[in-house]
């Protein structure tokens, strides 16, 4: 049984070809034995983790700006810019599922770039106001995308027109590549308010371009219950995606692939879908910076993972801001600790800005989380495939702890002993760090 990805000639011939036109000299340094430093050049691709509850997430990209001064204003000289001509308008959920020919980038473009440290960059999207029907939009779960009324203005600040600011540094090696690829995480950047506006709030982080991960396959029988597979680390999402739902006979219909993760670190991987219970794989390694681990296969003897059907139950209540803030981002996450077992994130989503009349905000988020009441499944990962999940203890009930946490607040959590005997709100107060 194979343990990893990379001893395929397939894999090895596409690790090839991106690590030729797309890492070539990355993060780089020196001058090259005292010779007039040359022009590298920089590329930026785009990237996203699965959105919740839209089908669509739009932006409209004009340009990435890049400096070597991190407190470098947008007016400032020594900026050098990939433009896009004409503005690009990219829809995130395409970039979600690595297991797609493009493994799930969408490339922004190149330029020259002098030698040197660089501390800065910023992404640049249209602002709405004057364009029709808008450069920034989503579209509600369940709507067709194809309907023009379907799309719902993105309300932006003003710092889409200044440039995104990403705090990060990297070295350009003379004559060398370095390519950046930013994760604009679709769900945490968008935020519902009470009267039905959704403000974009972007969350972007840069992320390593490097091809390695976690990969496998999911019964298909669970496509069309919002799969989502992630790996976490103590609790903490740190990659997320989405299976492959293009329709038989597609081989790797079901398959996903957690790309770009930090060699070196062991990773809990949970897969989570309407109506079933969580399952979680504990201990799968990522040894190197191109090795893909497989957790599960489409392949006799092996099966894919499926999970357990399961109850749910609601959760609800208001997250209050104290003092409130300028509108900050409150997240609400459901995390469960298995017997014997690692702490996981079932479900973590942002709460809804809530408003008495528009304009007449309250600084109180509203949360709603349906949770599997059933017994969740645990993995301890193996070489040999397929792993064999045992389902939890649930003698006192399913157990939740609720954590909502907003920058720059301390967080709050509360234990939920038993999830499907919970008939009251659960509210919070985060209190502004001094």
């Amino acid at each position: 049984m194979k343990k990893f990805w990379s001893c395929s000639n397939h894999l090895v011939w596409v690790l090839g070809l991106v690590a030729t036109l797309l890492l070539a000299g990355c993060d780089s340094g020196g001058s090259g034995g005292g010779s007039t430093p040359q022009a590298g050049v920089l590329g930026v691709s785009l990237t996203d983790a699965p959105a919740c509850g839209f089908e669509e997430v739009n932006v409209t990209v004009s340009k990435v700006r890049v400096h070597q001064s991190n407190s470098a204003d947008d007016k400032a000289a020594g900026w050098t810019d990939i433009t896009l001509n004409p503005a690009r308008t990219i829809n995130l959920l395409n970039l979600n599922d690595p297991t797609q020919p493009n493994f799930a980038l969408d490339s922004l473009g190149e330029t020259p770039l002098a030698a040197g440290h660089y501390t800065q960059v910023r992404l640049v999207l249209v602002d709405n106001n004057g364009h029709s029907p808008t450069a920034n939009w989503v579209v509600l779960e369940g709507q067709d995308p194809g309907i023009i009324g379907n799309r719902i203005p993105l309300v932006t600040p003003s710092a889409v027109q200044s440039g995104i600011k990403l705090i990060h540094q990297f070295d350009v090696g003379s004559g060398q590549r370095v390519d950046l690829l930013l994760d604009f995480d679709a769900c945490r950047s968008v935020v519902r308010t009470g009267n039905d506006k959704y403000i974009l709030k972007p969350v972007i982080k840069v992320v390593p371009f490097v091809l390695n991960g976690i990969d496998g396959f999911v019964d298909t029988n669970l496509l069309g219950n919002h799969v989502v597979v992630s790996a976490q680390v103590n609790g903490e999402i740190v990659r997320a995606t989405v299976p492959n739902t293009t329709p038989a006979p597609n081989p790797n219909r079901g398959k996903f692939f957690l790309a770009r993760l930090t060699p070196g670190v062991t990773y809990d991987v949970v897969i989570t879908a309407d109506n079933h219970a969580t399952a979680v794989i504990t201990g799968v390694p990522v040894p190197t910076n191109t090795s893909i681990t497989t957790v599960s296969t489409n392949e006799s003897p092996t099966s894919p993972i499926a999970l357990n059907s399961s109850a749910t139950h609601s959760i609800s209540g208001t997250v209050t801001l104290s003092p409130p803030t300028d509108e900050p981002t409150v997240f609400v996450a459901a995390k469960q600790t298995l017997d014997g077992g690692p702490t996981v994130t079932v479900k973590s989503l942002p709460a809804t800005l809530l408003t008495v009349s528009p304009g007449d905000q309250t600084g109180d988020y509203g949360y709603n989380l349906t949770l599997p009441i059933g017994a969740p499944s645990l993995g301890v990962y193996s070489t040999s495939l397929p792993i064999l999940f045992t389902p939890q203890p649930t003698a006192v009930g399913v157990h939740y702890t609720i954590q909502t946490s907003a920058a720059a607040y301390q967080p709050q959590s509360v234990n939920i002993p038993d999830l499907s005997t919970v008939n009251t709100p659960q509210d919070f107060t985060l209190i502004l760090m001094p």
